[in-house]
């Protein structure tokens, strides 16, 4: 990132940055890369992002949380309070088990599946917003709101 900073770099400059890569030490794409392109689908209105703090707001509005965690990992690391659970792989079969009036806000556990199964609702013209930073933020900012089984 401080290179990034130091050229003057935009965020749609980052996914072509050349970074060194050296299979033991590092993936083909570097955070860096993979930080522009989160930030891309933002500023290209690919992704919709709900922040942690407003979550509890955007319920009481009337959207749903959807969860695409697979059951193992809400048995080992709980689960979200009056969420809905379709694990990302049974979500395309799925998907018409939700209910088109409403909007949903799609988690998992870091935030990669969870934006996969926003593009798969917006493909199905459902609503769909991205619950940024996902399970993992929220766990660790309201670990009181987290059902243990």
């Amino acid at each position: 990132m401080a290179t990034a900073i130091k050229a003057g770099l935009t965020i749609f400059d980052l996914p072509e940055l050349e970074l060194t890569y050296a299979p033991p030490f590092g993936s083909a794409k570097d955070p860096v890369n993979m930080i522009g392109y989160a930030a891309m689908n933002v500023a290209e209105g690919l992704s919709q992002n709900i922040q942690w703090y407003n979550l509890e707001d955007e319920l009481k509005k009337g959207k749903v949380l959807l969860d695409v965690r697979n059951p193992l990992e809400l048995k080992n690391n709980g689960q979200f309070k009056n969420a809905i659970h379709i694990p990302l792989d049974e979500l395309r079969s799925r998907v018409q088990e939700l209910d088109a009036s409403k909007s949903y806000i799609i988690t998992c556990h870091s935030g990669l599946r969870s934006y996969i199964g926003e593009r798969i609702l917006k493909q199905a013209n459902l609503g769909a917003e991205n619950l940024d930073g996902a399970f993992s933020l929220y766990n660790t900012v309201k670990p009181e709101e987290i059902k243990r089984v």
